[in-house]
This record gives structure tokens, sequence and C-alpha cells, in this order.
């Protein structure tokens, strides 16, 4: 009798912590399935995105760069096959997403770097469609193109006179360039080399008039090509510069020349950047200008060399 009443008290205690163990593996397994379906990775599966394609979300995402997206606003957009691609690019602007989606879809040739530089410049948009205000505050960081105009009555007051020996004819630009010119036109004769300014500041007028005579000479998309119309130069704001040298003829040969070598190697230590560089039309808005330089700064110059961007791109992702 004792015997039959342990056998059984052993049987109940077994059927005890048997029952115990399914309900702790099933609280256990309700724990993990209520993490995963409450995961990020599960609910970015749920969205569409494949396993590979979550792993790429889930890194390019940061909660301290306002400029990229966070997860909780992936997790709010729809899928989508190309937002993935488009967070990887370096200079992915979370408030151009939509304008990069829909110009993927319109132009299927072109790369997701591509894209992103041409919307982050406005470049879904004809020139001088929807212009904006040149934010004159920003001085000598200031953009001025075919989407940012300044006023006509725009002109900054210090502008200084330039010495005959730096330029052809009567030239002007902001003080502080002028100082870094003259660093650089100095440094370069040490090289028996001379960079002369044969244009820098030019008001309204003088800019309204060029582009008239080059719209009669050709058309208005020729002189678009070359040059400004008026409010749109940046000449006007006394911080560019045209160059040259002794025995240059026409302006597209001084690329030929040592001077522009010399340029290309060290303009950005005294602040200027070549603003028009070649194959990046599109992104300028001009044909490529061997001849003219911009002053930002040395920082900002050195940082636009480095990354072999163009001062529309530096602007849109680090200024405005």
């Amino acid at each position: 009798m004792r015997r039959r009443m342990k056998k059984k008290a052993i049987y109940t205690l077994v059927a005890i912590i048997a029952l115990i163990i399914i309900i702790t593996l099933s609280i256990i397994m309700i724990i993990k399935y209520n993490q995963k379906i409450h995961s990020t990775s599960y609910k970015l599966e749920k969205l569409g995105y494949t396993k590979e394609e979550v792993t790429e979300l889930m890194t390019t995402t940061d909660t301290k760069n306002e400029k990229i997206l966070s997860i909780e606003e992936i997790l709010n957009h729809e899928y989508h096959k190309d937002l993935p691609y488009f967070l990887k690019e370096k200079y992915f602007i979370k408030d151009n997403l939509e304008r990069y989606l829909k110009y993927k879809e319109e132009h299927s040739d072109k790369s997701y770097t591509e894209i992103v530089s041409l919307i982050n410049t406005n470049r879904d948009s004809d020139y001088y469609e929807n212009v904006q205000k040149t934010d004159t505050n920003k001085e000598n960081q200031m953009l001025v193109n075919k989407y940012y105009a300044l006023p006509k009555e725009f002109v900054f007051d210090d502008l200084v006179d330039v010495s005959i020996q730096h330029c052809y004819g009567k030239q002007k630009m902001r003080k502080e360039v002028y100082e870094q010119f003259k660093k650089m036109f100095n440094d370069a004769k040490k090289e028996d080399l001379t960079i002369i300014i044969n244009s820098s500041y030019r008001d309204y007028d003088y800019q309204e008039s060029l582009w008239n005579r080059y719209a009669s000479a050709h058309d208005e998309a020729w002189a678009d090509s070359y040059a400004a119309r008026a409010g749109h130069s940046e000449h006007q704001t006394g911080l560019t510069m045209d160059v040259t040298t002794y025995g240059v003829k026409e302006q597209e040969d001084f690329e030929k020349t040592k001077e522009f070598t010399w340029m290309q190697e060290n303009a950005h230590k005294y602040g200027f950047i070549l603003r028009y560089p070649k194959a990046h039309e599109d992104i300028t808005g001009y044909s490529y200008e061997p001849w003219h330089y911009r002053y930002v700064g040395v920082d900002i110059a050195t940082q636009i060399k480095e990354e072999g961007i163009t001062f529309d791109e530096y602007y849109a992702y680090y200024l405005a």
C-alpha cells in the first residue's frame, strides 16, 4: 500500500514538473514571438524588405543626423524598392526622399548617386524656375546660381580696387578675397607663374547687358550656358574672379597653362575653388570654365576639393 502511494506521488510530481516545463516553454515561446513581431527587423520584413535590405536599413539610419531617416520614419513610409539604395548615399537628405524616388522612376538610367546630386541641387526643376532669394547673411558662403538670386541693389560695402599689378582693366572684389588672392599671387610668383584677374565684380546692370549681348548674338539657350542672367551671377558678390595669364588669347586656353595646373593643386589653400568644373555641367548649369574661381574660405575650399563635389552640392548638404 505504501509502495503504491509512493509511486503515485512520484507520478504526480513528474506530471507537475512536466506541466511546469510545458508552461514555461510556452511562455518563453510566446515572449519570443511577441518580441519578434514587435522587432524592427520583423516589421521591415513585413513591409516587404528582404533580410539583406533590412540589414542595410538598420545600419544606414542615424538618430543624430537630422538629414537621415530614422527607423520610425522608415516604418511609417510605404515600401519602396529604391529606398535602401538611396539611404546608402553619402549626401542623402531625407526631405528630398520623395523627389529622389520620383526622379528614379522617370530616369531609370541614372544612378542613385547622380540622382541625389541632381535633386539636392534642384535639377528636377528647369533653370530659373522656383527661384529663391540668396541668403546674403552667409556672406562668403552664399549660393548664387540659376535657382538662387541676388537683389538688383545688392553689393557688399567692403569692395576694394584691385591693383593694376594683379589685373587687366579696372577690377574690384571683397577686401578679404583680394588679400587671399595676393597671397596666392605672390606664392605663384615664387615659381615664376603669373595669375592675372581679367574680370571680378560686376554689378546687376553690367550682367544684364552682357547676357543680352550673348542672347542677341546667338540665342537664349547659348547665353544661359555661358553667362548668368542678371541677379544670378556670382560676379555680383565680389567673391568671384575670372583669371588668365600672359600669352593667353582665348579664355579656354588658360587650361593649357602652368598657372592653371598650379591653381588646381593649390587654389584651395587660399580659399578658392574652381566653380564650374568639367563633367559637372548638369549640377552647375554652366559649361566647364577653367578660368572661373570662387572664394569660399580655406576650410570649405579644402573640403570641397577633398570630397570632389561642386559648391552647389556642398551648400545643399552642409549649409542649407
